[in-house]
């Protein structure tokens, strides 16, 4: 998004326009900014294999999934659903890691039925799964290093106390597993959390991973997670991927020496190739004078987006009605019957009614865990695509909103 004669636009697109003609709450992606972030993490990282895995629980349309296909990217999966739906945006089966967290059995043999990359994070059903198939069907294992990358508690998935992985402390006794199996272990997954910035707490982490990798005499693949911080306010921190690149790049490339063999080298972005490319919009419906506050109330709220009341997360406010105005001191809400704040006290260009807000960074993990709480419909979703708009998700309706209800009129007749 940039702004030219005082009018915000997207790859030549008015952002203003768009509003008038869909509507608005709107989600807005420019796959230009998706192809910039997915290239510098590709040129960062040299080594002779390297797959890139678009983190899909991020932004799971299925015109998002094709650009990234695209692009040569493969396809990391939490759910059956993300899987079945990888599979009809074009990815083969091999291009494909499901790495789910405490999943049945059931969804997991679903996974490795249509031919996909199994990741198992826990011994239980990694005991299981080699009663089942011993060596016929090889498996991945995600390692928690117990190496905290940073960030919000509710991101950081690499501590001591976290459901995700099986404990480096674990590695003996999923190793008699693996032999009394027989099985084939083909990769070793870690995943630190979302907000890496020190680039030798993420070596550190690698490091670990390297001594398990070391256990295991038949791997095709390390998978190294992601993490990866974009900025979300001016003059914001963020991992310098290509610093990161140059360094672990090196590394890789001496363990694989020493390991006797040329694996793939894989990483998991989901924040980090689409969060930039997506921008939320919304109509500000009144300006409401407190004794104290000026609020902003939006014809949205955390029911569309949700991570600021969930995470506490910033997301940088401007006003595209008014680009230039004055400055003055606002607190944005929604209209859910609930607490939902998106900025307080922001300084924003002064905000009239009817005016366009919009919230940068909107591309990850925001439509995704939009809901109908108050029995709103969800926002529509448009992609801009080589200088043209295309509607990839449409606006619910009333009808939508009922569908799935099942109505025993009958029961309640007078």
């Amino acid at each position: 998004m940039v702004l030219e004669k005082n009018r915000f636009l997207f790859d030549n697109i008015d952002a203003l326009d768009l509003c008038s003609r869909l509507g608005t709450p709107l989600y807005l992606y420019e796959t230009a900014a998706m192809r910039r972030q997915f290239e510098t993490m590709r040129l960062a990282l040299q080594v002779p294999k390297v797959k890139v895995l678009f983190a899909c629980k991020a932004l799971t349309n299925i015109n998002i999934l094709r650009v990234f296909r695209n692009l040569g990217a493969g396809l990391d999966t939490v759910s059956i659903n993300e899987v079945m739906l990888g599979l009809r945006a074009g990815f083969e089966p091999g291009e494909i890691m499901f790495t789910p967290n405490c999943v049945s059995l059931e969804e997991i043999q679903s996974a490795a039925d249509l031919g996909v990359r199994v990741n198992i994070d826990n011994i239980s059903i990694l005991e299981q799964f080699g009663h089942l198939h011993g060596g016929r069907v090889p498996v991945g294992i995600r390692i928690n290093p117990h190496i905290v990358a940073g960030g919000h508690e509710k991101i950081s998935v690499g501590h001591i106390d976290s459901k995700f992985g099986i404990s480096i402390h674990q590695l003996p006794h999923v190793l008699r597993v693996v032999e009394a199996n027989g099985m084939t272990v083909d990769g070793i997954h870690m995943h630190t959390g979302s907000e890496i910035l020190d680039v030798e707490v993420f070596l550190e982490a690698a490091e670990v991973l390297f001594d398990v990798a070391r256990k295991f005499s038949s791997l095709e693949y390390i998978d190294f997670g992601s993490g990866f911080r974009v900025a979300y306010k001016p003059d914001d921190d963020s991992t310098d991927v290509s610093a990161l690149g140059t360094e672990f790049s090196d590394r890789f490339n001496a363990f694989c020496k020493e390991y006797g063999s040329d694996l793939t080298l894989m990483f998991e972005p989901g924040k980090y190739l689409v969060s930039q490319a997506g921008s939320f919009l919304a109509r500000v419906n009144v300006v409401k004078h407190t004794t104290s506050t000026i609020f902003a109330g939006l014809d949205t709220g955390f029911n569309h987006f949700l991570r600021p009341m969930f995470y506490d997360a910033y997301h940088h406010i401007v006003n595209l009605s008014n680009p230039t105005g004055r400055p003055r001191i606002y607190t944005v809400v929604g209209y859910i019957c609930e607490t939902d704040t998106f900025g307080w006290n922001r300084k924003i260009p002064e905000i009239h009614e009817g005016d366009i807000l919009g919230f940068l960074n909107a591309g990850a993990y925001c439509f995704m865990m939009a809901s109908n709480y108050n029995l709103r419909p969800r926002p529509a979703e448009v992609m801009i695509h080589e200088g043209k708009e295309y509607l990839i998700g449409r606006r619910e309706t009333f009808e939508d909103l009922v569908r799935g209800m099942v109505d025993h009129q009958s029961l309640f007749q007078r």
